[in-house]
């Protein structure tokens, strides 16, 4: 079986979905039975050296870009790109997994689509209405939607030129709405032997309602199951979607052969998207999150170094360590761990205890070491920020404003906002220790937090969970979902807590939910951030055997949790049910 990754992260891993496919292809079974991968992806830059075109480790086979066209690749490739009019470059690339050590090789191919045939473009693009009902006309303005749809014809093409459609079993995975355009043109070539996924990393027309609604995950969900008894859809209810250019990528996901969701509310999403999925069979195949092994001498190391760093920033060696690692947007729900954190600040007061807090993220990128030595030098950053490049910008002021507020109410509970990507001295200054590194983050925490208003999987939140981390996560995660589901009657309180912020009084239609008062949903998030807070306080590992314990059971969950383990027990079943279905 030859399996296509469609996907913006060909060969980097920017985001989830270039975990994701690290996770799938660096597991055992993967490999067992998966005879050649191929991801496919657009050009995202064109100044980068012939070695370094393809990543780290990447060896370019053919690139007319750089001049590279050796037969027999030259004669592949270049009657698409004279019929396209755009480049190609195809080689392979390593596929690591930072938590294993592993490392597999896989194809790549990139499309250069910063020019186009306008003529081919077009009648791709009528194609695309006509057949899917996908209104190109409306979002061609819009590169994040325009880029892909060029990628569509003189990908699937050079997939036919490296001998991808020739027979053998065939399955094209369009991770999101990045890969529906060429998904719907294999659809569109009808080939016997290939099969189209819709991988659902989330629901792109939902994500943006939730995070600008006011009642957040409040309002929608509860909608999502009002709507779902009236028979509604996203379009009735919120009729704003349809100026989201995602939206009808994905609603076109119905024509692909199967759709893979990695959380459980995905599904319900999807469904609630249009009517024709509430029929189509939907594989949940949840996301795998790291297992490794730590003892208990590394464990208690990483442990001293966050308390270490803390003492050099806020003046005190805190009794806890809580961290949150996450691109810092509305969907994380920061403020919910503020709220957590308030009421937290008492009960630890009251024990005499005293915890810092580490939200890391940045929608600025990283930031380069002699900006942050000047920052931490001037002003005191990460403890103090200031609004503008290098420091607060692109959407992280507000943040900057809550954290200073605050650390200025609170003396038990400090919060620190290191908004810069990497943890070593190197990217975050000389008040951390020479030997810091981001499994320091993973392994040095005691609670993760991770109370999202839209989190479709969230791997992230669990990374601490077999290091011992209690993670902290709302039942509308999909790692809460996948825990649930491993565990089944077992009880993971101490490893796992689930926050429900959805909790509103009797059954309600769409309509009085749409217009129930923002007051109330105050209400929830207050109650509910004294209960977790209260859980938390009482689950802190006092005891070396209590953390013992908690590392040992957090090991084994995580063990179930495992890439292994998800590609064994839902990414090869649902792959081989999609060939299985369609012949």
């Amino acid at each position: 079986m030859i399996v296509v990754h469609v996907t913006h992260e060909a060969v980097e891993k920017i985001g989830g979905i270039g975990a994701v496919i690290a996770g799938l292809m660096n597991a055992e079974a993967y490999a067992k039975n998966v005879t050649r991968t191929v991801i496919l992806g657009p050009l995202l830059t064109t100044d980068r050296p012939v070695n370094r075109r393809l990543g780290e480790g990447g060896h370019v086979l053919y690139s007319s870009l750089d001049a590279v066209d050796r037969p027999p690749w030259r004669e592949k490739f270049r009657p698409i790109e004279r019929t396209h009019d755009c480049g190609i470059i195809y080689g392979t690339r390593r596929v690591d997994d930072p938590c294993t050590g592993r490392s597999v090789k896989a194809e790549v191919v990139l499309v250069d689509v910063f020019h186009a045939n306008q003529h081919r473009l077009n009648l791709f693009k009528y194609e695309l209405f006509k057949k899917f009902n996908v209104p190109s006309d409306r979002f061609q303005h819009i590169w994040e939607y325009e880029e892909y749809v060029r990628l569509a014809e003189p990908g699937y093409e050079a997939l036919k030129a490296i001998g991808c459609v020739n027979g053998e079993e065939l399955v094209i995975l369009a991770h999101e709405y990045m890969g529906m355009p060429t998904a719907l043109k294999a659809v569109m070539d009808g080939s016997p032997c290939t099969r189209t996924v819709f991988y659902a990393h989330e629901v792109a027309s939902v994500r943006p309602i939730v995070e600008a609604a006011r009642g957040n995950d409040t309002l929608f969900y509860n909608v999502l199951a009002a709507a779902e008894k009236e028979q509604r859809t996203i379009e009735d209810v919120f009729p704003s979607v349809h100026e989201n250019y995602k939206h009808p990528l994905v609603k076109a996901a119905r024509y692909c052969d199967h759709v893979f969701a990695v959380g459980d509310y995905v599904e319900s999403e999807l469904r609630f998207l249009d009517p024709h999925f509430r029929t189509q069979a939907i594989e949940l195949v949840y996301n795998g999150i790291p297992a490794e092994p730590m003892t208990e001498l590394a464990k208690q190391a990483s442990l001293d170094r966050m308390k270490d760093y803390a003492n050099a920033l806020v003046g005190y060696h805190p009794t806890w360590i809580f961290t949150h690692v996450c691109r810092p947007v509305a969907s994380k729900g920061i403020w919910h761990d503020l709220e957590v954190l308030h009421e937290l600040e008492g009960l630890l007061k009251a024990r005499g205890e005293s915890a810092v807090y580490f939200l890391l993220g940045t929608l600025a990128g990283q930031r380069r070491s002699q900006d942050i030595r000047h920052m931490e030098k001037v002003y005191g950053w990460p403890v103090n920020h200031e609004k503008g490049y290098p420091d607060l910008c692109g959407g992280e002021e507000g943040l900057g404003d809550m954290f200073a507020q605050f650390n200025r109410d609170h003396s038990a509970v400090q919060a620190v906002f290191v908004n810069q990507w990497d943890w070593s001295r190197r990217f975050c200054g000389d008040r951390m220790s020479e030997d810091m590194t981001f499994q320091d983050v993973r392994a040095g925490t005691h609670v993760e937090f991770g109370l999202s208003t839209y989190e479709p999987y969230g791997i992230a939140q669990f990374e601490p969970l077999g290091f011992g981390g209690l993670c902290v996560v709302t039942n509308v995660c999909g790692c809460a979902g996948f825990a649930r589901c491993v565990a089944g009657d077992e009880d993971v309180s101490g490893n796992i807590l689930q926050a429900d912020y959805l909790q509103l009084d009797g059954p309600m239609t769409v309509d009085q939910i749409l217009h129930t008062p923002y007051e109330q949903r105050e209400a929830v998030e207050w109650a509910e951030a004294k209960r977790i807070a209260g859980l938390i306080a009482d689950r802190l590992p006092r005891d070396l055997e209590t953390l013992r314990a908690r590392v040992k059971s957090g090991f084994e969950l995580a063990s179930r949790m495992s890439w292994e383990k998800v590609v064994e027990d839902f990414f090869l079943p649902s792959l081989k049910k999609t060939v299985k279905n369609n012949k």
